[in-house]
């Protein structure tokens, strides 16, 4: 065991599989001698050279296209987009061509890429640097979402999504590349796509949540506990596409009481997904209502960051109101 932080894991998730398997190989704007942005491919070029690792062009939809190819030709290709809010002009690429070649194709031809990037607000990007997207592809059959929250699953998780034969979109919360360190297990360390992770146990009331979100709904449900001796679970999602339906409809079954929890805007976020999967599957087991805890329908603010991401004191409060119906 090795203690990482997310991006150094997210690093070697990539070199454990780039020495396993001479098909994987990376590509994106400064993924090469620079390493990135946030250091995420830092001395991939330096150990497996510039045929395996390397710069592109400034063209988001010509990175994702080359994938593609790349894919449908024996590779498995390791795609970066330096930020989420950049992933739009391949956005065509990606759901029209990627997440449908399997299908269009009767099965004969499949898709093993990965899509990394990082997402989400925390590090005072303003509106273009900032943005949580993952509802517009978690729309997309085909495709697999994936974001972890923390270094041994950022490993776990991607190797799995690099070894899958489908296209994976893997979004990782810039918020956490650097706030904690983990015990990651070395060498090929799996962790199974479509799985969920409880990460506080209780049965007083359910908080779902993914990416960033993760660590401040363990310190409402800390807070919740110390101030009213309420038991609450925590489950991170990990995968948002294909979800473990299964798991979440039970943890609702079991609580009785939920509150989901994530960055993106409210209206058409991840969290209706959640809430609409509840009433149709456990509603006969709800003891209130379903409280979403989400950013604003606005576009991501600069100055005004620390007021529209979810924080501990708002995942409280939406905690006392479903403890507190009757």
């Amino acid at each position: 065991m090795t203690e990482l932080t997310l991006v150094q894991a997210v690093n070697d998730g990539l070199k454990t599989k780039m020495r396993e398997d001479e098909t994987v190989l990376v590509l994106g704007e400064d993924v090469g001698p620079k390493g990135g942005v946030f250091l995420a491919t830092e001395g991939l070029t330096a150990e497996f050279g510039e045929e395996r690792c390397f710069d592109t062009p400034l063209s988001e939809d010509g990175i994702i296209g080359v994938g593609i190819g790349l894919a449908l030709n024996g590779m498995k290709p390791v795609c970066e987009i330096q930020f989420q809010d950049f992933i739009f002009p391949a956005f065509d690429q990606i759901v029209s061509e990627a997440a449908k070649f399997r299908y269009r194709s009767g099965g004969m031809y499949t898709v093993p890429m990965v899509i990394r990037t990082p997402y989400g607000g925390g590090i005072r990007g303003g509106l273009y640097h900032s943005q949580s997207g993952e509802a517009y592809f978690c729309h997309t059959p085909g495709l697999k979402v994936v974001v972890p929250s923390t270094p041994a699953d950022a490993k776990g998780l991607l190797i799995s999504a690099i070894e899958d034969p489908d296209p994976v979109l893997f979004l990782e919360p810039k918020a956490l590349y650097r706030s904690f360190r983990q015990e990651v297990p070395e060498g090929i360390w799996r962790v199974p796509l479509s799985t969920v992770r409880e990460v506080r146990p209780g049965d007083d009331a359910v908080v779902f949540c993914y990416g960033a979100m993760v660590p401040v709904c363990e310190r409402a449900a800390e807070r919740i506990a110390e101030a009213r001796g309420a038991a609450v679970r925590v489950v991170d999602l990990r995968t948002l596409l294909p979800l473990d339906e299964e798991a979440v409809i039970a943890a609702a079954r079991a609580c009785g009481r939920v509150v989901v929890v994530h960055e993106a805007p409210r209206f058409c976020g991840y969290g209706a997904e959640i809430s609409a999967l509840i009433a149709e599957h456990a509603i006969d087991a709800m003891e209130a209502p379903v409280v979403r805890v989400t950013g604003f329908d606005t576009p991501f603010p600069n100055t005004l960051e620390h007021y529209y991401l979810p924080d501990a004191r708002r995942v409280v409060d939406a905690l006392e109101r479903v403890l507190d119906y009757e």
